[in-house]
């Protein structure tokens, strides 16, 4: 979107701006359907429910820590493990929300911590990146709170709803992995990834994890590979950031 784009959308209000983010969304979320359906199914195959399956994404809303608790469900089902795992898995976002929080110092609470509750990877990404541009473009206050919000629902809706459709749907897909729909959680990221380039210094804590993620992979049995991937991409942004709180 170009700068005169945004200033018009700024000039036609917070409908404008909130319509500007599900638009920007919208390319993310026909990723996110196919992912979204393998979730849902592979959580009916595991033994949830169509209830449960909802509450799941709708609580925890974090893709990636669901796949793994997916992975490692196991009936009696070891909680401590999934619940270590997410957290791992969902730390990821303590650097996010760093990321986020010079342009929301000057929200109230009351509107930061709900916003925030919605946050996932791609919402994220997307208002990070509209901030910046704004923020260069010179217009103020660079992060808009309803480009984010409009972005954030459009997720958070499509990943329950589809999740939940999936569920639905499991019993008769069968082996969801065999249709290669689990493709698209990678296509989304590389997208997002390409959108927030900035050269490969600032990338290098993606490497990290994804290299110590691959070989823990092929090394080590079971779902390891989530919890060191995401453990060494958070301790190589620490020390790589000269180990600043």
């Amino acid at each position: 979107m170009t700068t005169a784009d945004m200033a018009s959308s700024v000039r036609g209000g917070s409908g404008a701006e909130f319509r500007r983010g599900v638009t920007s969304c919208a390319p993310v979320l026909f990723g996110t359907v196919p992912y979204a359906l393998v979730l849902g199914a592979q959580a009916a195959q595991k033994g949830l429910s169509v209830v449960e399956v909802p509450l799941m994404t709708g609580l925890n809303f974090a893709g990636g820590s669901e796949f793994a608790a997916i992975q490692l469900w196991t009936s009696p089902p070891h909680i401590l493990l999934i619940v270590a795992i997410t957290f791992l898995v969902n730390s990821r976002h303590l650097l996010m929300g760093a990321a986020l929080a010079p342009f929301l110092r000057d929200l109230p609470r009351r509107k930061v911590f709900p916003a925030l509750f919605l946050m996932c990877d791609e919402s994220w990404a997307l208002g990070l990146a509209d901030a910046r541009r704004r923020f260069e473009a010179g217009i103020f206050p660079a992060f808009s709170l309803r480009y984010y919000l409009g972005a954030a629902l459009a997720m958070y809706v499509t990943w329950v709803v589809f999740t939940t459709t999936g569920a639905l749907l499991g019993p008769l897909l069968g082996d969801v992995q065999a249709y290669g729909f689990d493709m698209a959680f990678a296509a989304v990221f590389l997208v997002l990834l390409r959108g927030m380039w900035t050269g490969f210094a600032a990338a290098r804590p993606w490497f990290v994890s994804l290299v110590v993620a691959a070989l823990t992979y092929l090394m080590v049995p079971g779902a390891w590979y989530v919890a060191a991937g995401a453990l060494s991409g958070l301790l190589a942004a620490w020390f790589l950031s000269g180990g600043e709180a």
